[in-house]
């Protein structure tokens, strides 16, 4: 497989995992969503959209008065390499250890199981060294075997849900047959001794850590299931996802009730510090308002608040911290001051087009129409970030200072603003007018907040004329259109698995933008003939061509997913709309860390503490 191939696949990754229907983005733990493309979308602890219609448990937490009291959606396996829904990973993150961990959430990733790791030259081998004495919850040692066991299910288990995660994201090398798929066992990787473990990748991989730090790639006793070749397996795979995980978390498992809750308790004999709480609790509630009344009730320490609950008056930031947070405090209703947090997380919500079949002014005297701030403000109660880039505000380079500054110095439709006259402009500079009117079909995901999107951009795009139509669909039929190019404008999300420029930039490359010539990475067929698209199509080269984690080639990736971004706002392949902004809220008796950009499910509770 040569260099380009590798990279495509690479590319190919975000396709299979990173999808996300723009109601469902803002989904939060809701349960009834409807699927997203393989990726994790819904939040433990409560959500932003109100798309919910089950009814939820009332009652109160079951444990003690240093049990941490948490609310969760439907959760569907506590095996990690099967759990592909945030409900389920809020628990395994508490259950398992991996080699890496995301700190809080947030980045840098820093080591966990392993005590240190090196990169060779060429930045392809990787070599961990295991911290020794390290324990599962049924009493084995953690080894480097049980490393090549773990991450071989990632890859081979028919029960696993992220098998690109390992042989496309950070591509570790291996052999494929003729159709694609991988042959078992054949990843470059063994335990060089029992706390020694070494893998290499197909090419280099910035981001490799990142991803190696997801819960897909935690680590437990070799043989514990015999699902993959070799192994007969101590339990029966369902075993081992609903009634006996065994990790070497914070937290071992106690109990799950589908539908009711999930128990676990601290670990004392855990390798780290802490825990500093006796368990953690899940109340699993599907309704919106049941789980708001749940926490209102203070049976809930931490939460999220429903957006048809959230008063935008009652929520004061104080400050943005250096990681983007924002930092602040929310009345409640039942009179408690609670401390909050925001985090722009991995996101991306924007609106696409069939670009062979929309011409670019209508594309851009849309995107004059649109005011992403009034969206944020107005629509998404300051619950999102308006969006003039693919890449999020956290992970933008140099930050969302940056960010803001080069959209206001540089988004050439209006920043902040929405210009109709530049938008009625472009279209009679195009040959339209009051009697040659457009007719745009606009097809979105089944939701409210976005209908209130569409309806507000269908009343401007009037002066414009532009007779906008307004269809809304289940996301699966709104892929499968999507994915036939039989529809004009829609709405959808990319949730991105590492905070890297690239892992968002990868969906505006030109080149591998038709869904229906096979895996695209956008679903926009871009025509390649424009300056604006081989800019970005050099630009993506150039960052495949420079994958490696030094300065000066993070520099050029850095400068040309800018490059990208811009290319995109010249032909408007696709519009930015907000980046959402994932919120927490607690009472003051808990003493927790803010969570960062990878979002509050990636957090372990090691050192979450209570003072009742």
């Amino acid at each position: 497989m040569g260099h380009d191939d590798r990279g495509a696949s690479r590319r190919t990754f975000l396709k299979t995992t990173g999808t996300v229907a723009t109601g469902a983005a803002l989904a939060g733990c809701t349960g009834g969503d409807e699927p997203t493309e393989g990726t994790n979308t819904t939040s433990a602890g409560g959500g932003m959209d109100d798309t919910d219609t089950d009814t939820g448990t009332d009652g109160g937490g079951s444990g003690g008065s240093n049990e941490l009291q948490l609310i969760n959606a439907t959760m569907s396996s506590l095996d990690p390499v099967q759990a592909s829904d945030t409900a389920s990973s809020e628990v395994t993150t508490q259950i398992f250890d991996g080699l890496m961990n995301w700190v809080d959430g947030g980045i840098p990733v820093e080591s966990r199981l392993a005590t240190d790791y090196s990169v060779s030259d060429d930045f392809l081998t990787y070599t961990f060294e295991l911290k020794e004495g390290v324990t599962y919850h049924n009493g084995d040692e953690v080894t480097a075997q049980d490393v090549v066991f773990a991450w071989e299910r990632l890859a081979a288990s028919p029960n696993s849900q992220a098998p690109a995660d390992i042989l496309s994201a950070v591509n570790v090398a291996h052999e494929e047959t003729e159709d694609g798929s991988y042959v078992p066992g054949t990843m470059e990787m063994e335990a060089v001794d029992d706390y020694t473990f070494e893998c290499t990748l197909a090419a280099p991989f910035a981001s490799a850590t990142q991803v190696m730090a997801n819960n897909q790639f935690a680590i437990y006793p070799e043989g514990i299931v015999g699902d993959i070749e070799g192994y007969d397996g101590e339990m029966d795979q369902g075993t081992f996802a609903s009634d006996n995980p065994i990790g070497a978390g914070p937290f071992e498992f106690e109990s799950w009730q589908s539908g009711t809750e999930a128990v676990v308790s601290a670990y004392d004999d855990y390798h780290g510090s802490g825990p500093e709480v006796d368990g953690i609790h899940w109340q699993i509630i599907a309704d919106p308002s049941a789980r708001f009344n749940y926490a209102m009730n203070e049976n809930a320490d931490m939460f999220a608040i429903p957006t048809s609950q959230f008063n935008s008056d009652n929520y004061t930031v104080d400050r943005t911290d250096e990681k983007g947070r924002q930092r602040g405090t929310y009345e409640a209703r039942n009179g408690e001051s609670l401390n909050a947090v925001g985090v722009p997380t991995l996101n991306y919500n924007y609106v696409g087009f069939n670009m062979p079949e929309v011409p670019k002014a209508v594309r851009q005297a849309m995107a004059y129409a649109m005011n992403q701030e009034t969206i944020a403000q107005q629509v998404f109660k300051d619950r999102a970030a308006p969006a003039y880039h693919t890449m999020s505000p956290t992970v933008y380079p140099g930050g969302s200072e940056a960010y803001n500054q080069h959209a206001e110095e540089s988004y050439p439709y209006g920043y902040n603003q929405t210009d109709l006259e530049s938008a009625r402009q472009v279209m009679e500079d195009a040959g339209y007018g009051p009697n040659n009117r457009y007719e745009l079909e606009w097809l979105q995901y089944q939701s409210s907040t976005w209908l209130s999107v569409a309806n507000t951009l269908r009343d401007k795009l009037t002066n414009a004329h532009i007779d906008m139509q307004i269809e809304q669909a289940p996301f699966s039929t709104l892929l499968e259109r999507v994915r036939a190019l039989n529809v004009e404008a829609f709405t959808l999300a990319w949730i991105v698995p590492w905070a890297a420029p690239d892992a968002f930039v990868k969906h505006l490359d030109p080149a591998r933008s038709d869904p229906t010539e096979g895996a695209a990475e956008m679903f926009v067929d871009w025509p390649n003939d424009t300056e604006a698209a081989q800019n970005a199509i050099d630009a993506w080269q150039r960052i495949v061509d420079n994958p490696l984690a030094n300065d000066e080639e993070t520099q050029i990736r850095n400068e040309a997913a800018i490059t990208m971004e811009e290319a995109n706002w010249e032909d408007v392949a696709n519009l930015p709309v907000f980046h959402e902004i994932e919120q927490r809220f607690h009472y003051d008796h808990v003493d927790v860390d803010p969570f960062g950009s990878g979002g509050s499910y990636k957090q372990k509770h090691d050192s979450t503490s209570l003072n009742r």
